[in-house]
C-alpha cells in the first residue's frame, strides 16, 4: 500500500518535475525568442549564414570535435581499464595525480600551452586545440570510466584470459562491448566541451580559415554595439548540433553517469 503509485502521485511528482525544470529550460527560450526580434526570425537567421563563414566554421569544429573525441576516448578507455583492472607498481599514485588535473582550469594552464604550441610548430593547426582540450578532460572521463569498470565482474575477464585471450583483446572484445553506456557519456562530454570551446581556437589559430563555430557571433559584435538578435540566432544555431548528439545518445548517458555512483 505504502509503495502503490496513484494518479495524483504522479501528477504531483511530474509538476515538481517540470517547476524544477523551468529555470533550466527559461534561458533556453529566452534565446530563441530573442533571437526572432530586430529585423524577424528570416531576416536574422539568413544574415547569420550569408554574412559569416559559418559553415566553414561548423566544418572546422566537427574536424576538433571528432579529434578530440576520439584521443579522449582512446586515452580513457585505455588508462580506465589498466587502472580498474591491471595490477602494476604506483598506480594509485599515478591515478591520484591524473585526478589532480581536475583542479586546473584551461586558463591556468593557457601560458605552457603556448610554449608547448610554440616549441613543436602547432600554429595554426587543430591539433593545438585537440591535444591541450584532451589533456584538460581526460581527468574526469578517467575518474567516470573507471568507477564504471571497476563494477565489471572480474570473473569476465578471467574467463576470457582463461581462453586465450590477451589483455587487449580482452579489452576490446569485452570490456568495450559492455561499456557502451560510459562510452556515451565520454562522447557526449568530450564533444560538448570541444564544440563549445572558444578560448583555444582564438589564440591558437589565427587564420580565419581555421576558426571554429563559437567565432561565429563576434561578427555581429563591434566597439560601438551589438546587434543581440543575430547574436542569439547564432548561438541557437551553434547549439543544435549538441541537442542532437545528447538526443541520439541521452539514455546511454544517463545510464553511464549513474553506474558506479552506488557500490
Amino acid at each position: 500500500m505504502f509503495g502503490k503509485t496513484t494518479a495524483g502521485s504522479r501528477l504531483a511528482h511530474q509538476l515538481i518535475a517540470t517547476l524544477v525544470a523551468i529555470p533550466f529550460a527559461a534561458p533556453l527560450v529566452v534565446i530563441v525568442v530573442t533571437s526572432f526580434g530586430g529585423q524577424g526570425a528570416i531576416a536574422n537567421y539568413t544574415a547569420v549564414i550569408t554574412n559569416t563563414p559559418i559553415l566553414r566554421f561548423i566544418l572546422n569544429s566537427l574536424l576538433m570535435s571528432a579529434g578530440t573525441v576520439a584521443v579522449v576516448l582512446v586515452c580513457t578507455l585505455l588508462s580506465g581499464y589498466a587502472f580498474s583492472k591491471l595490477n602494476f607498481r604506483g598506480r594509485r599514485l599515478l591515478f591520484n595525480a591524473i585526478l589532480g588535473g581536475l583542479i586546473l582550469p584551461v586558463v591556468a594552464l593557457l601560458v605552457p600551452m603556448f610554449l608547448f604550441v610554440r616549441t613543436f610548430g602547432l600554429f595554426n593547426n587543430f591539433l593545438a586545440v585537440i591535444l591541450p582540450l584532451s589533456a584538460v578532460m581526460i581527468p574526469l572521463t578517467l575518474l567516470l570510466t573507471k568507477n564504471y569498470l571497476d563494477g565489471v565482474p572480474d570473473e569476465i575477464l578471467e574467463a576470457a584470459r582463461i581462453d586465450g585471450a590477451s589483455r587487449f583483446s580482452t579489452l576490446l572484445l569485452i570490456v568495450v562491448p559492455l561499456s557502451r553506456p560510459i562510452i556515451a557519456v565520454v562522447v557526449v562530454w568530450a564533444y560538448l566541451n570541444a564544440w563549445n570551446e572558444f578560448l583555444l581556437p582564438l589564440v591558437f589559430l589565427q587564420d580565419p580559415n581555421l576558426q571554429a563555430v563559437t567565432q561565429v557571433p563576434t561578427y555581429f559584435t563591434s566597439t560601438y554595439g551589438s546587434d543581440v538578435p543575430k547574436i542569439f540566432a547564432s548561438l541557437v544555431l551553434m547549439s543544435a548540433p549538441i541537442v542532437a548528439v545528447y538526443l541520439s545518445l541521452q539514455s546511454f548517458f544517463e545510464r553511464g553517469l549513474t553506474a558506479g555512483a552506488v557500490k
